[in-house]
């Protein structure tokens, strides 16, 4: 695996922390800014919103520009979004600096992993993916429980001036070790790569990548409430048990980049069915502290085990658009962390209570199921069209295994 992608991968250890630290800190900031919990899980849809609009339009808008030069624009505007989000002096601002860095951050998603996926070959798709991905594993076992910490020690802006310094390391490394990428000699054309989205499959990767993930976070985002109001337990637990889902989360990752290249599908259903079964424990057995720390942890193994996988199907069902299948991985991913995190607040403020998101989560993830289930019939169905049609070519194949 080239060095640059593992620096793609620490680059994506500050976005992941910054986008999902807010986990830890909702109480904080509803109470700093004034406002209810769900309007504060609204800042974590806000940036899911901004990477799902992002995506797409900074992929298109960057198509033809140096790789390198893109990445590392991406990365300072993110990094100042993040000095803007520790200076808001209201939630107005608060709620624009999470859209400004949430561009760039899916900018560089989609940019960087174009250029992950176009230094290995085919055959290491999600192994590429997954070192990607481990970065923001491991923003979940270390950034977002330092963020928690921070934001309970030192109040919630010290942990967005702690992402804007790791986003200044990640600058560094990006201008220091990613090499220059030339551009194709054909220069790309968005009229031709927009094609993609004239098919079926890729269309219903973004919806099996949308609801597995929101799926997922319609519960994670509200994760801190559940654990102090239902699960009683003390605030200061909140950090620990969202870095055992980072470390769940890492283990996934390992495991589903390992497998996913030879066994896609199988991936795909094993890791969704687990989301719905866990998703369901936890809203069954929320009252119990031990039962919600233990699910956290395999929350975290079975979401990340499918990303991989999630990843890696995008760029073979749109091969022939790799910066826009970066860009749609990005936007489908987030269109889940905008509708789950929605979704759940919503329950809550029908006072279905902090355990409900998980059943909501559940649903989500259980469509995503059965989007898998239609995607799989379609491609075994492409699959024997293609072999009947095959002309018949007498050859080494055709002579008895035993003689090879």
């Amino acid at each position: 695996m080239p060095l640059a992608v593992y620096i793609l991968g620490l680059s994506v250890f500050a976005l992941g922390t910054s986008e999902f630290m807010l986990s830890g800190l909702l109480p904080p900031i509803a109470e700093d800014m004034n406002v209810s919990i769900p309007r504060a899980g609204l800042l974590i849809s806000a940036f899911a919103i901004g990477m799902v609009v992002g995506a797409p339009l900074l992929a298109a808008a960057t198509l033809r520009l140096p790789r390198k030069t893109t990445l590392v624009a991406l990365i300072s505007v993110f990094g100042l979004g993040q000095v803007a989000g520790a200076l808001a002096p209201n939630y107005a601002v608060l709620f624009a600096s999470r859209v400004v860095s949430a561009l760039a951050c899916a900018g560089f998603w989609a940019v960087g992993a174009a250029v992950a996926i176009a230094m290995v070959p085919v055959g290491a798709r999600a192994r590429a993916m997954a070192v990607m991905i481990g970065g923001l594993s491991i923003a979940n076992v270390l950034g977002v429980p330092a963020g928690a910490f921070l934001g309970e020690h030192l109040g919630w802006r010290s942990a967005f001036w702690a992402v804007a310094a790791a986003s200044a390391i990640a600058l560094v490394g990006v201008l220091t070790r990613i090499p220059h990428i030339p551009l194709p000699e054909q220069r790309p054309r968005l009229k031709r790569e927009l094609v993609i989205y004239r098919d079926r499959q890729v269309l219903l990767s973004v919806l099996i990548t949308a609801l597995a993930a929101g799926g997922v976070f319609c519960a994670f985002s509200y994760l801190a409430p559940l654990l102090t109001d239902v699960a009683g337990l003390d605030a200061g637990w909140v950090s620990g048990v969202l870095a055992l889902f980072g470390i769940g989360a890492l283990i996934g990752t390992y495991i589903g980049g390992r497998v996913a290249d030879a066994h896609l599908f199988g991936v795909l259903l094993s890791g969704i069915t687990a989301s719905t079964v866990i998703l369901v424990a936890v809203a069954l057995l929320a009252s119990s502290p031990v039962a919600t720390v233990v699910l956290t942890f395999l929350l975290g193994v079975s979401a990340f085990y499918t990303a991989p996988a999630l990843n890696a199907r995008m760029f073979n069902v749109a091969g022939a658009a790799p910066t826009l299948a970066g860009a749609t991985t990005t936007a489908a991913f987030n269109l889940g962390n905008t509708g789950g995190p929605w979704l759940g607040g919503t329950v809550i403020d029908a006072d279905l209570g902090y355990a409900s998101p998980a059943w909501a989560g559940a649903a989500m993830t259980l469509l995503g199921l059965a989007a898998v289930a239609v995607s799989l019939r379609l491609t075994k169905s492409r699959s024997r069209v293609v072999a009947s049609h095959a002309p018949h070519v007498p050859d080494a194949a055709d002579q008895p295994v035993s003689s090879r």
